[in-house]
């Protein structure tokens, strides 16, 4: 009786060995999953990766005053099916991507306090241009009268255009 005795306690040993070890194991991979470090979200959001872009409005604004460029305001939301297919477009436009380095670059997936940066609405997706001294430009616009600074991948043409008169603006009107 005995000898089974240590059998069955040698047993019960060996088992809860062998289910703790199962544990840490398992705490141990969970612990490498959540420590292995996120890979950051860049500025560009997809919008052209090897492009500068500024963080924040009033970032934008230092920039093209300091630097004598006009700023590219891109709204947009990232779960937004005509958002991404604009960005889809404007990243791999190489010409769009070439032009884009004259400017200051935002791209915002919220909106800000300014009013000036949603004359007609708050919608998405909508680009804008401020020149150097801090003006929107209200007449560089899109070709829809319901929605001004609207773009869609069919006016990645009108887009680069636009691009062209407000580096043109700057030339002749500063």
């Amino acid at each position: 009786m005995e000898k089974s005795l240590v059998s069955v306690l040698l047993l019960l040993v060996a088992v809860s060995y062998i289910s703790a070890k199962d544990t840490t194991v398992k705490s141990e991979k969970k612990d490498v999953k959540e420590t292995r470090p996120k890979l950051p979200q860049t500025l560009s959001r997809g919008w052209g990766d090897q492009l500068i872009w500024t963080q924040t409005y009033e970032e934008a604004l230092h920039k093209a005053r300091t630097n004598n460029k006009p700023i590219m305001i891109i709204h947009h939301l990232e779960d937004c099916p005509h958002s991404q297919a604009l960005k889809k477009v404007f990243a791999e436009h190489k010409e769009i991507q070439k032009l884009a380095e004259k400017f200051v670059l935002l791209n915002l997936v919220y909106e800000t306090t300014d009013k000036h940066l949603s004359p007609d609405g708050q919608y998405v997706p909508r680009i804008l241009f401020v020149d150097p001294s801090l003006t929107v430009r209200a007449d560089i616009t899109g070709r829809y009268s319901n929605r001004l600074y609207a773009y869609e991948p069919s006016d990645i043409a009108l887009l680069y255009a636009n691009m062209q008169k407000a580096l043109k603006l700057l030339k002749t009107e500063l």
